[in-house]
């Protein structure tokens, strides 16, 4: 079974996301738990967390199909020692801001090296900073999103993702989150070839470490390394490749979250997935 939503407004608190997810017809959401845009928020209150709960219970949101998204601020690679411990300390905070609200799931920008150390060395910080937060947590699973490559960013290709869950202590409390205008413009052009690209995901880092997706189409090419969302089936990616998404069964029983610019579309672009997916 497929689980399709959207990234939801938490505006005027956690509680308002399960409502408004339900409000477009998802059966899955994801959400900010604080201001992204802010190193700290005011912590999350006892009727918040409760209201929220009783929401996801209310339209039967399972918290294996909800998959908040941390601060865009957060850089857990930084290769200076201020920014890194100021990252880490949020990231924490978004942890257990998960635990607090009783989800599974926390998806994350891994980092970027900003010019400063190799790969590698950004790569090993990514994982050292998800062993300090699990040591400090219990219960929620660090999901690794991939990235267009924008810039110095890192995740961009499928062995970045590896070598970040080779070092990360924890292998049950790690995963990754695929997103499909990323994954596109990364380089990886699953319109020419669609087996090529998730066999090779599956050779460097495994189904098995799969989360959740996020679907979206792209407003750049291919190999662009450009980070530009589209609406389904007005980028460069097209109907056809999500359809065939949609039907693939290594896709079932995960988050597939839309983060496509038009928020009047994603009533539309869910009742249209699931109709695939249930064709």
């Amino acid at each position: 079974m497929k689980y399709i939503g959207a990234h939801v407004s938490a505006s005027g608190g956690v509680e308002y996301a399960p409502v408004n997810a339900h409000e477009i017809g998802a059966n899955a959401f994801a959400l900010f738990t604080k201001n992204q845009r802010q190193w700290v928020s005011k912590p999350l209150t006892a009727e918040s967390i409760d209201l929220f709960q009783q929401n996801c219970e209310k339209y039967g949101f399972l918290p294996e199909y909800i998959l908040p998204h941390d601060s865009y601020l957060i850089n857990l690679g930084h290769p200076e020692e201020e920014g890194l411990t100021k990252s880490r300390a949020a990231f924490l905070d978004e942890m257990q801001r998960c635990e607090q609200l009783g989800l599974k799931l926390l998806n994350f920008h891994p980092g970027s090296h900003l010019n400063k150390i190799d790969t590698e060395a950004c790569l090993s910080r990514i994982a050292e900073s998800i062993n300090i937060a699990l040591d400090k947590t219990k219960g929620v699973t660090a999901v690794i999103e991939n990235t267009a490559g924008q810039g110095s960013n890192l995740g961009n290709e499928f062995w970045h993702l590896r070598y970040i869950i080779d070092k990360v202590e924890d292998k049950s409390r790690v995963g990754v989150c695929l997103d499909t205008c990323h994954t596109f413009t990364a380089g990886y052009n699953f319109l020419q070839d669609y087996d090529q690209v998730f066999n090779a995901f599956e050779q460097e880092v495994g189904f098995s470490f799969l989360r959740g997706i996020h679907l979206n189409d792209s407003k750049k090419e291919v190999g662009s390394r450009v980070d530009r969302h589209d609406s389904i089936g007005q980028g460069y990616i097209g109907n056809a490749f999500f359809e065939r998404l949609m039907k693939d069964t290594r896709f079932d029983n995960l988050p597939i979250i839309l983060e496509t610019p038009d928020e009047t579309l994603w009533a539309k672009e869910i009742a249209w997935l699931r109709a695939i997916s249930q064709g």
